[in-house]
């Protein structure tokens, strides 16, 4: 005789009021912060992350430590629910950004842009990989192998962050120059190649590093990406063909959720980051000529309005700016740093020009690819939610991800205006687009 399970208690109503009083408090101080960040002259990433950190242990934990302990309470429980609110929405904010990939621009620059970002990506790689072996043994998490720690070191420094390189060239009115053209070109491969090697660390973070495992992580990821190519694809066109024939605009953002969602969960699945499945599908819709992108500009808008300053909100609740006072976490803070711009100018610098690009325009594309801002942010978290990074280690890396990101400006300003003068082409292209 069968015993019926007793059903699953619903969650408690203190457990949901904590959640929603964080929520709510995360989002509202990121949103105005975010504001603030702008009117500086900075990316709102900025701002956002330091709501996190306002809220978090770096500064309320201190000030008000009876407070902190009843909106951020230390329970697992707790934890996971807000973590599983900002896991869903860094997989859309990722799927949002694989969407904005240009794959037909990346096809049209073709060798030049393989260059720049095989230069771009291979000499900070190398040289995050040599600094992750150098780092003190106490930047390492409890029983993590320093191999896998100095290559998710690595992927780290190698990656560049499209939405704040395009934000970046689109204020500078650079976008749609063949500078910023190639910026964004070299970027993307820089992200699709960073995702990739993610996932091969990751797969090495959780069964270790033998060749068998490897050689299985490697052929896993080949088969993700001939299954994206071949059954993905067609796929992906067919439900995107079915949406559209809907009179409701919601249809077509429900079934985008769903592709990013479904996709996220197969890399996972295939012992992979989620992050990497999202990121293809994003691609894959973005290149589908089904996609309506109109239809989807409300995904986009609450993607990026609510759950991308969420995300950074807590993303700043991991970090500790307090840890920055020893010396040894301090040092390691400004090496990372000091190696993460010599690398991405030096590696830039030299792909560009292996392509036959000048001096100046040289120094350019280094300077574009320099920020990292979200995507090297995400790293930064799986690493940490591996347990391959500690506290102070994911604090440092969000810290490169966001000087990075402030100082690509300035630096690819400079570079212009000492470049070449801008072609009668580009002008009349500049012109055509104001006009539209």
């Amino acid at each position: 005789m069968l015993v019926a399970a007793p059903p699953i208690a619903p969650m408690g109503a203190h457990q949901t009021l904590v959640l929603l009083l964080q929520i709510g408090l995360l989002l509202g101080f990121a949103v105005l912060l975010g504001r603030l960040a702008r009117r500086l002259g900075m990316p709102a990433i900025v701002g956002e992350l330091s709501a996190g950190v306002l809220l978090g242990p770096s500064l309320l934990a201190h000030v008000a430590p009876g407070l902190y302990g009843r909106l951020m309470p230390d329970t697992p429980g707790q934890l996971h629910l807000l973590d599983s609110v900002g896991q869903f929405g860094v997989l859309l904010l990722v799927g949002v950004t694989g969407m904005s990939v240009d794959m037909g621009l990346v096809r049209r620059k073709g060798a030049a842009a393989a260059q720049v970002s095989a230069g771009g990506a291979l000499v900070p790689l190398a040289l995050g990989v040599a600094v992750g072996f150098l780092l003190p043994a106490s930047l390492l998490a409890e029983g993590a192998d320093r191999a896998v720690f100095a290559w998710f070191v690595g992927v780290a420094m190698c990656v560049s962050a499209v939405p704040v390189i395009a934000k970046t060239l689109l204020d500078m009115r650079l976008l749609h120059r063949d500078i910023g053209q190639m910026i964004i070109a070299a970027a993307a491969v820089d992200d699709v190649i960073g995702w990739l090697l993610l996932s091969v660390v990751s797969a090495m973070a959780t069964t270790g590093i033998r060749a068998g495992e490897v050689t299985l992580a490697v052929g896993c990821l080949a088969g993700v990406l001939l299954f994206a190519r071949f059954v993905g694809r067609p796929v992906v066109g067919a439900l995107l063909r079915l949406s559209a024939r809907s009179a409701d605009p919601g249809v077509g953002v429900a079934v985008a959720v769903l592709i990013v969602l479904l996709s996220a969960a197969g890399t996972q699945a295939a012992g992979m980051e989620g992050v990497l499945g999202a990121f293809y599908a994003g691609i894959l819709i973005g290149s589908s000529r089904w996609v309506d992108r109109e239809r989807l500009a409300p995904l986009r808008t609450f993607t990026l309005s609510v759950l991308a300053p969420l995300f950074f909100a807590t993303a700043g609740l991991r970090m500790d700016l307090t840890t920055l006072g020893d010396p040894v976490v301090l040092g390691a803070a400004g090496l990372m740093l000091l190696v993460a711009v010599v690398g991405k100018l030096t590696g830039g610098y030299l792909g560009a020009r292996a392509a036959r690009c000048d001096h100046w325009d040289a120094l350019a594309l280094g300077a574009g690819l320099n920020a990292r801002g979200v995507i090297q942010m995400i790293i930064a978290m799986v690493g940490l939610r591996l347990g391959v990074l500690t506290m102070e280690m994911y604090t440092i890396i969000v810290l490169v991800a966001v000087g990075t990101s402030l100082m690509a400006p300035p630096m690819l300003r400079y570079a212009v205006r000492r470049g070449t003068a801008v072609s009668e082409e580009e002008t009349r292209r500049e012109k055509a687009l104001a006009i539209e």
